[in-house]
């Protein structure tokens, strides 16, 4: 499925905060968005999937129009995992997961043996199978980035958004969850902090600045010393790694 969200607008009173962006994300294809702290990656997936409405701009799935479809109907075909996944009241971790079934109910329709099967299968893939009873509220900050991200496996989308789903993870399970990712052969936009995993992952890069496309192309294109001391002020050199055969980066602190 093929995401095009043009010339989108998001203003907080007076500030413009995005200034009409525009990414393309084609049918299976990992795209990232990188830049520093501050400069509209999150704000523009948060306008991307409705949770803040842009003053102007257009977001389609294929022929879908987001912004004018009902959140049910979007969710069929849109899962989303964010950074901040705290909760009032309490559910167990299988709870949680089958939660992203709904977009595919009836109103009041329970969970089927269907919806177990596929919320089964999502824990296994994030390796949350021994979680299943556990209480929600009882996790780590990375057991929750987990649990929500299985949601959304068990949501079945035909395209997800990544807002930093890496923070809170140990190293081992950065790796785990972008491969898990990768490895659907869905559509894909993350925004990312770490530029090492993005290059291991992404297919095509935008760079935000400003809130406004700063560059974009394939991450060897993108991420140049040049752009990385513009973007980030801080000096790096890049190198071809010999064992990855991947760029790689060296800062001079």
């Amino acid at each position: 499925m093929d995401l095009t969200a043009e010339k989108l607008q998001v203003k907080r009173g007076r500030k413009e905060i995005i200034k009409n962006m525009s990414v393309f994300v084609k049918d299976k294809q990992f795209v990232g968005l990188v830049g520093p702290n501050g400069c509209g990656k999150s704000t523009l997936l948060k306008s991307i999937y409705k949770s803040l409405v842009p003053q102007n701009g257009s977001v389609f799935l294929d022929d879908l129009n987001v912004l004018k479809s009902s959140a049910k109907k979007v969710s069929r075909h849109l899962g989303v995992v964010g950074q901040f996944n705290e909760m009032n009241f309490d559910l167990t971790v299988e709870q949680m997961v089958l939660l992203g079934r709904t977009p595919h109910k009836k109103l009041l329709e329970s969970d089927q043996p269907d919806d177990y099967k596929i919320v089964e299968e999502a824990l296994r893939k994030t390796q949350l199978l021994e979680y299943k009873t556990r209480s929600y509220l009882s996790l780590s900050g990375g057991e929750k980035q987990r649990v929500i991200l299985a949601r959304a496996i068990a949501q079945q989308p035909d395209l997800m958004i990544l807002d930093e789903p890496t923070n809170h993870l140990d190293i081992r399970h950065q790796i785990e969850i972008l491969s898990c990712v990768k490895q659907f052969g869905i559509s894909v936009l993350a925004a990312l902090h770490d530029l090492d995993l993005a290059v291991a992952y992404c297919d095509y890069l935008y760079a935000v600045k400003g809130g406004e496309v700063y560059a974009h192309g394939k991450p060897e294109e993108v991420l140049t010393s040049e752009l990385i001391e513009e973007l980030y002020e801080i000096k790096c050199q890049t190198y071809v790694n010999p064992v990855t055969n991947r760029l790689g980066f060296a800062y001079e602190l």
